[in-house]
């Protein structure tokens, strides 16, 4: 797997991409080893579905593991304490005026591999994150949405 995409990432989501990985490594891979060794207590493998799905749980986590080590060789760890405040860039949090829902929200511009927009974590490469990049307090930003058009007002840039 050559992919050498880079994955920009704050601090704080290698470490969280590290903890996944040690898990996944030292823990799940137990727990399928053992579950394998069960399944084949069973007998018969070509009708042993606590088998079949044994191995499913391993390929997955197998490829999960690879998927973990690629992206935190390419990472490329944002330095949150040289964060430029009057711009909005990766670690930046943005607070907008949601015009669609006539409301503030705080914004944390995240790399992709650290998006989750339940906590308002949101992608440098999402519809939304590529808009807000680059711009300062007091612009306008306009962004293309299925349904429309979104706009939001960025009133204030700090640092995570």
């Amino acid at each position: 797997m050559s992919d050498s995409k880079k994955y920009v990432m704050t601090y704080e989501g290698v470490k969280k991409l590290e903890e996944e990985l040690e898990y996944l490594k030292t823990v799940k891979r137990k727990e399928i080893t053992e579950k394998i060794k069960v399944a084949l207590g069973y007998g018969d493998l070509s009708e042993n579905s606590e088998y079949d799905e044994a191995k499913n749980e391993q390929a997955f986590v197998e490829g999960r593991i690879i998927q973990l080590e690629n992206m935190l060789r390419n990472a490329n760890v944002v330095d949150e304490s040289e964060l430029d405040t009057d711009v909005v860039g990766v670690g930046s949090i943005v607070k907008v005026m949601d015009y669609d829902f006539d409301e503030e929200v705080d914004f944390l511009i995240v790399g992709s591999a650290e998006a989750d927009p339940m906590e308002n974590k949101i992608s440098n490469e999402s519809p939304v994150g590529s808009a807000l990049l680059g711009k300062r307090v007091g612009e306008m930003v306009e962004v293309a949405i299925p349904d429309g058009v979104s706009k939001y007002k960025i009133l204030e840039i700090k640092r995570a």
